[in-house]
């Protein structure tokens, strides 16, 4: 028997935070932030919209669990999210202590990864779900980009 609330479950609604803002002409990442099977926040990349290099999805969305927690940290939380976390975000996740990151496509040139960011030692971190479908996304709205300029 499929897990309805799985690890693709939750990533199918990240990628709809992806795809809105595509829709908004930013870049397309995505974030939902869950808690015992429930998404508690959501966020999409809103830096062109709001004039605000901070306002990746993953900040949108720590924020948002936060306010709905009514703390900052995050702990046995699962933050869902279409890129590979950028140093920026890594690093707002170590200081909320989230428990768990998984993402979809990595990030090889900025992503915390191969940058070396530190996570929380408690943190774990997994990639590669639904790396394709996030990966050609960002891929189509970049070629998108390109045409338009």
């Amino acid at each position: 028997m499929i897990e309805p609330f799985d690890d693709t479950y939750f990533m199918k609604k990240a990628l709809q935070e992806a795809e809105t803002a595509y829709e908004k002409g930013e870049i397309p990442v995505g974030a939902v932030i869950v808690i015992d099977n429930k998404v508690i926040a959501r966020g999409h990349n809103l830096t062109e919209m709001l004039n605000d290099v901070t306002a990746h999805a993953e900040m949108q969305a720590i924020t948002a669990a936060a306010n709905f927690l009514g703390g900052k940290y995050l702990q046995n939380c699962t933050l869902y999210v279409t890129l590979e976390p950028c140093q920026m975000c890594a690093g707002a996740l170590y200081w909320s202590q989230i428990s768990k990151i998984v993402y979809g496509a990595r990030d090889l040139e900025r992503g915390c990864i191969n940058l070396n960011t530190k996570l929380h030692p408690k943190t774990i971190i997994e990639g590669g779900v639904l790396a394709e479908e996030a990966s050609n996304l960002m891929k189509r709205f970049f070629i998108e980009r390109r045409r338009l300029n």
